[in-house]
Formats: structure tokens, C-alpha cells, sequence
């Protein structure tokens, strides 16, 4: 028994990059079409101030079958006059939900900037090469490889929306390996409970509630909380989104 179980253990250790990478895909299949009304706090007042879209489909990369995931988000006109923001990002992964590709193109303000990860597998390890266009528009590269498997948010996202929250208590925690624009960046998702949430379509839905944290100067910082349905898809209803400018929230208007 003893050998048996050791011959395990090292199986265990020695297993690809790659493989620690898959996952069962059950959150969606097709095509996924997500619609939010997006919304800051102003003064104590929550203004409506734009809208984000989350949009899922089958599309080939290098040749090959894969997923692509956009993020798109963007602030009304009138919002505009006070601060403009215009992010897109962009996932590929492959129908296991190994990440393949991240870009984040980010007008926020006045400031511009585009961050990219292109994610391959040699000898069964996980080898990421960043590319970072700063808001000044010096170019920065750089090339890490890993044993472990690692990811980016959205790519992340995609990933945490298959796992079995059977069990869970409040305060469970999945630990994550964040590939950013120039490093490594430790975060995990924290389970906080569950919650009914009534949407911008009227509709109400139960959902479990997950918070994305960092680290920030060596304390745990909260990024985003989501409220995603409480069943096998575990559809994103509301995003608690925690800015260096102050707090916004994103609600489901429309799914297809």
C-alpha cells in the first residue's frame, strides 16, 4: 500500500503544466451573449454611467478549435465629460480551458495602455510572454516559465465558473497564479455566502458570491465581487467593482 501510494504521489508531482491546466467545461457551450448596466457611485448617488458586455463564442486560434471570451466596458457620454473609460479584454483558451492568449486595452482618463500574455506549453511547462504598452508608450517584454499552471483574470474567471461549489463554507478560498503585466501577481477568490439578486431585466436570482483578491504594498486587496448564479452555469448577475476612483457595480440587463 505504501508504495502504491507513493508511486501516486510522484505521478501526481510530476504531472504537465499543461494537464494541471484543464478543466471540464459545464458553464456554457456555444455561444454566450451577457448585457450589464454599469453604474458609479457619485456623492453618496449611484449614477448610471455606461454599459459592459461579456460575449463568449467559438472561434479558431492559430488553427486551431478554441473559445474567445471579450470583456468590453464603457462609460456614457456624460460620463465622459468628467472621466472616460474604454476597456476591452480579450481571452482565448482552448475547449479544456487552457489559457491561450490576454489582452487588456485600457483608456481610462486620459492614460492608454495594452497588456498581453501569450500563454505556450513546452516540455510540460507553462511559459508566458508578456508584452506591456505603458501609458507613455515605452514597450516593455518579458519571458517567464512556470511548473504550475497559471492564468490571467478573465481566463481565470472563465475557469472558476466550473468549479463544484458543493460544500463550500463561507470563507473557502481558491488560490490563484495571475500572470500581469510585468510579474506573477498572488491572488485567490474567497467564497462570502449566497444571495438573491434582482437584475436590471427584473428578474431575481439566486447566487453564490465570490471575491477576487490581491495583494496590494503586502495587504489582501478586494478587485471585483461577483454574484453568479447559483447553478451549473454560474452566470456572472452583478460585479461589485472596487476602482482606485472610487466604486462601481455592473447588473445583467440582457443574456442570450
Amino acid at each position: 500500500m505504501k508504495q502504491h501510494l507513493l508511486t501516486l504521489l510522484l505521478a501526481l508531482l510530476v504531472v504537465p503544466a499543461q494537464a494541471q491546466c484543464t478543466y471540464e467545461n459545464k458553464a456554457f457551450k456555444g455561444s454566450e451573449n451577457i448585457h450589464y448596466n454599469l453604474y458609479f457611485n457619485w456623492k453618496f448617488i449611484w449614477l448610471k454611467a455606461g454599459t459592459a458586455s461579456m460575449t463568449t463564442t467559438s472561434a479558431p486560434y492559430k488553427g486551431k478549435q478554441a473559445y474567445r471570451t471579450s470583456l468590453v466596458t464603457k462609460t456614457s457620454k456624460t460620463i465622459d465629460r468628467y472621466f472616460r473609460m474604454r476597456d476591452t479584454i480579450m481571452v482565448y483558451f482552448t475547449p479544456e480551458l487552457t489559457p491561450l492568449y490576454y489582452r487588456k486595452g485600457a483608456h481610462e482618463g486620459k492614460r492608454y495602455y495594452v497588456d498581453e500574455v501569450w500563454y505556450t506549453y513546452p516540455g510540460g511547462k507553462c511559459q508566458t510572454s508578456l508584452r506591456h504598452l505603458t501609458a507613455d508608450g515605452e514597450v516593455k517584454t518579458q519571458k517567464y516559465t512556470y511548473d504550475r499552471c497559471v492564468s490571467d483574470m478573465l481566463n481565470s474567471f472563465q475557469r472558476v465558473r466550473n468549479l463544484n461549489p458543493r460544500g463550500w463554507k463561507e470563507g473557502h478560498t481558491v488560490h490563484l497564479d495571475i500572470a500581469g503585466s510585468e510579474k506573477l501577481q498572488p491572488a485567490k477568490l474567497i467564497y462570502r455566502g449566497k444571495k438573491t439578486v434582482k437584475a436590471d431585466n427584473d428578474q431575481k436570482y439566486p447566487c453564490l458570491i465570490l471575491s477576487y483578491v490581491e495583494k496590494e504594498d503586502g495587504k489582501d486587496k478586494e478587485i471585483v465581487r461577483f454574484f453568479v448564479t447559483d447553478d451549473q452555469r454560474h452566470i456572472p448577475v452583478r460585479l461589485d467593482l472596487f476602482l482606485r476612483f472610487g466604486s462601481a457595480k455592473a447588473f445583467l440587463s440582457n443574456i442570450k
